[in-house]
């Protein structure tokens, strides 16, 4: 087949263009090479993907834990935490979550970067709080290390129960009223957290321990439901 000289000029440029846009594309993903595909951790209503710690060790995780037609609820007592059997550096997190219908909330939180065994009945990890009224703060427990805007930094000291730790007040509180579904979305970047309620950025912490480790919800007396819960790796 012939082909004449000006087609042939005119297919080199579009192809260079198809080229060209598809490397820009990538280029809006930071190290995009590297991006990770979401993965649903209640896939199948299934827990298998997950571990458990209780205070109390005669309680089994379906006592407390329990996942249908796509929804996790937890019963909120004993204290404790579900924790992924696999860990995690840096990650984008997206969730929702409910308190119980009919109740007046409760406290519970998102644990990030878990390292080391529970030492009461949170271990060392950053959190994502989840009170109601309050999720959007930014925890560090038991050393994990984490810094923000100074106005809105905390160091608690000699805790009864927590000992030292430290925080980031949340900018401005924007649930949902009690009952309805809230929307969270984490995104945990080398040593930048950033948390996102609803839609609208809540709070931010620098300077955190870049560490792999565990993603925990916490059961923490209130009765709290989950579900759409997915993690997309970063590199």
């Amino acid at each position: 087949m012939r082909w004449s000289l000006g087609f042939l000029v005119i297919a080199a440029f579009t192809l260079a263009g198809f080229s060209t846009a598809s490397a820009a594309d990538c280029g809006q993903c930071a190290r995009a090479a590297q991006c990770g595909k979401a993965v649903d951790l209640l896939a199948g209503d299934s827990l298998d993907g997950w571990d458990v710690f209780l205070e109390d060790s005669n309680v089994k995780k379906q006592d407390v834990w329990s996942v249908k037609d796509g929804v996790l609820v937890c019963k909120g007592e004993p204290l404790g935490y579900l924790y992924t059997k696999k860990d995690y550096k840096n990650f984008k997190l997206g969730l929702q979550w409910r308190w119980a219908p009919g109740t007046e909330g409760g406290n519970s939180g998102v644990l990030l970067r878990i390292t080391g065994k529970a030492v009461s009945f949170l271990p060392k990890c950053a959190e994502a709080q989840l009170k109601s009224g309050s999720a959007g703060d930014i925890w560090g427990f038991y050393g994990y290390q984490l810094q923000g805007d100074p106005a809105r930094f905390k160091k608690i000291e000699n805790h009864e129960l927590l000992g030292n730790f430290v925080g980031v007040g949340l900018i401005k509180a924007n649930e949902k009223p009690i009952g309805q579904w809230n929307t969270y979305e984490i995104t945990f970047d080398q040593g930048r957290l950033t948390l996102v309620v609803n839609g609208e950025k809540v709070n931010e912490a620098t300077d955190c321990d870049v560490v792999a480790g565990a993603i925990g919800l916490q059961s923490e007396g209130g009765e709290i439901h989950f579900r759409s819960i997915h993690v997309t790796e970063l590199p």
